[in-house]
């Protein structure tokens, strides 16, 4: 895996992300506190591509999705739809493992309030648009939320005026690749109803339908 794949360790490319990396080593020494690695193998027939680690969530335990609210819904939905084998303990080492599936985020490192500026998603978007180039299964993007679903597109090539978000949209994009489209499975949208575990799964059941039907099925 080339160097400019994947951000390392201490990547600069962000001053305010990494100042507040910075801050979390020093208060929590124990935690990942680094850009978080891609969950799930390089066959993902499957890529779910959300906004960024949260604070206590991705950032602490260096799992994308692992240790906030999030994960016990986007984890618990993977397992009832056979892209997720084993027990989602809310720890990276928990033994759960992903089928066919494979999940990052649109910006590698935990922002302050979790609200990346636009800067530091255009910085980080090389390393989505490595990531799609390198997936050679891949058949169905997920984005979670319109943040994700503009990084996809841009990672892509693509124009985001052909493409609009919408909770539940299907998108056709050049190659065959499918963009799907779902609100960001956080507490703050299921709490306010802007986000139910049945709309979440509807999507699921969706690409479960597709990628079932299709030739690498």
């Amino acid at each position: 895996m080339s160097a400019a794949s994947e951000p390392g360790r201490d990547c600069p490319l962000c001053p305010r992300l990494v100042e507040f990396r910075a801050a979390q080593r020093a208060d929590h020494a124990d935690w990942f506190n680094a850009p978080v690695p891609s969950f799930g193998g390089e066959e993902a027939r499957l890529l779910i591509v959300g906004l960024a680690p949260g604070l206590r969530g991705a950032n602490r335990t260096g799992r994308p999705f692992t240790g906030d609210f999030a994960g016990q819904l986007l984890y618990s939905t993977l397992e009832k739809f056979g892209f997720a084998r084993g027990d989602y303990a809310e720890r990276a080492d928990d033994g759960l493992a992903l089928v066919s599936c494979r999940i990052t985020n649109a910006v590698r490192c935990v922002p302050p309030e979790n609200k990346p500026e636009p800067a530091e998603i255009k910085a980080c978007n090389r390393f989505l648009a490595a990531e799609l180039k390198r997936l050679q299964h891949l058949e169905a993007v997920l984005a979670l939320g319109a943040i994700a679903h503009q990084a996809v597109l841009a990672a892509l090539g693509e124009r985001r005026s052909a493409f609009r978000f919408a909770h539940g949209a299907m998108h056709a994009l050049a190659d065959g690749l499918l963009l799907a489209d779902s609100y960001h499975c956080s507490r703050y949208n299921t709490n306010t109803g802007k986000l139910t575990p049945a709309m979440f799964e509807e999507v699921f059941a969706e690409l479960r339908r597709r990628l079932s039907g299709s030739a690498r099925a």
